[in-house]
């Protein structure tokens, strides 16, 4: 592990690693801020996935998280959206190949060489962090877009893993729009089956998930609200089942990061609460 990024921040770092990752069979990087407290012991973690297109810099840059982890003296790590390397598989457009993994472990050539970011998430990346951080394996999961469709489905398929999960504009119902069909269709195959075990909404709806309370906040402003995020689609569900679901409308906010930066010290809070309990 090499780092490549070592900046003070808020009395604690942001830090940049790479890494070679025995899951995905290529090179990573990932960010880590570590608070101020670290340094007198072990902190709980939140893991933060990107949305399309994204690196592990667009969340430390612009979101402005490591003011509150320092305040709530919790480490942030922030891991890229998908492998990368010049024999990874890639697409034309940014909706499909790097940059755009979808937290899925891929099934379908070319993809399954290397598109196994569930893996990556669930497992090999906390193992390496836990062991190498002064953190501790309490753990709550975020993320923006793509990055909340990840973290819905990776909290609600491991009960017990992550003590709370949030998400910002997330997919929550990725089988029934065109950005998870396009790539559901070539990671996982044309079998919809598979694609349901990826799908928060499906997940809910059967039955199959952790009942962990899901926060969500999503802007009625949002360019992609109507045709890729439909978020009427996971309240449905959570009210036909009883899950517990606090959905955020926010007038006038869009997909950006200024959204997320408006209200990312309100989702800091609210798993610190739980994290620290």
């Amino acid at each position: 592990m090499q780092r490549i990024e070592h900046r003070a921040c808020f009395g604690g770092w942001q830090d940049v690693y790479r890494h070679r990752s025995s899951v995905l069979d290529c090179g990573m990087n990932f960010a880590i801020y570590l608070p101020p407290q670290a340094e007198n012991g072990p902190v709980p973690v939140l893991y933060w996935l990107s949305g399309l297109t994204c690196t592990e810099q667009n969340f430390i840059t612009k979101a402005g998280a490591q003011r509150y982890a320092a305040e709530h003296g919790i480490a942030i790590v922030a891991p890229d959206t998908s492998p990368r390397g010049d024999d990874v598989a890639d697409a034309e457009g940014y909706d499909l190949g790097k940059g755009a993994g979808f937290y899925v472990n891929a099934t379908q050539a070319p993809w399954a060489a290397h598109y196994r970011m569930y893996d990556y998430i669930v497992d090999e990346l906390p193992a390496l962090v836990e062991a190498e951080f002064p953190v501790t394996d309490v753990r709550a999961i975020s993320g923006h877009s793509m990055g909340g469709h990840g973290a819905l489905v990776i909290a609600l398929r491991n009960p017990g893993r992550y003590r709370s999960v949030s998400a910002f504009s997330p997919i929550v119902a990725p089988s029934q729009v065109p950005w998870g069909e396009k790539a559901f269709a070539a990671y996982l195959g044309e079998d919809r089956e598979a694609w349901r075990q990826y799908d928060a909404t499906a997940l809910v709806s059967g039955g199959l998930f952790e009942r962990l309370p899901l926060l969500i906040d999503q802007g009625d402003a949002d360019e992609f609200l109507s045709a890729q995020l439909k978020p009427e689609l996971l309240q449905a569900a959570c009210k036909s089942v009883g899950h517990p679901l606090m959905l955020r409308m926010q007038p006038g906010y869009d997909h950006s990061y200024y959204f997320i930066a408006s209200f990312i010290g309100g989702h800091v809070a609210h798993h610190a609460r739980v994290l620290k309990a």
